[in-house]
């Protein structure tokens, strides 16, 4: 279930925050898997990881676009809690 203030609190952090202090590991690995990219060696930032769940709900990332708004980010997000959830489930927990 995704929540308007964690989509709220998303849209206001830094940029170069390690990803995990938002994110559960699985969310992580989930955008990942359905974007199908490779994640990173290092741990990615909160803004990479916030531009590829808005990107699942419709954000294009194109030069000109600016940064994702609530609508694209909440309905990315609501797919990688998704994929978080199977992931758990696989993996028995």
């Amino acid at each position: 279930m995704v929540v308007s203030w964690r989509v709220a609190h998303l849209m206001r952090t830094g940029p170069g925050l390690d990803a995990a202090l938002f994110f559960d590991p699985d969310e992580i690995r989930g955008a990942y898997l359905l974007a199908k990219k490779k994640p990173p060696n290092t741990p990615p930032s909160v803004n990479e990881v916030l531009r590829l769940v808005a990107t699942l709900g419709g954000f294009l990332a194109r030069k000109g676009d600016g940064e994702p708004g609530a609508k694209t980010i909440w309905q990315g997000l609501q797919r990688v809690i998704d994929a978080a959830t199977t992931l758990q489930s696989l993996r028995g927990d």
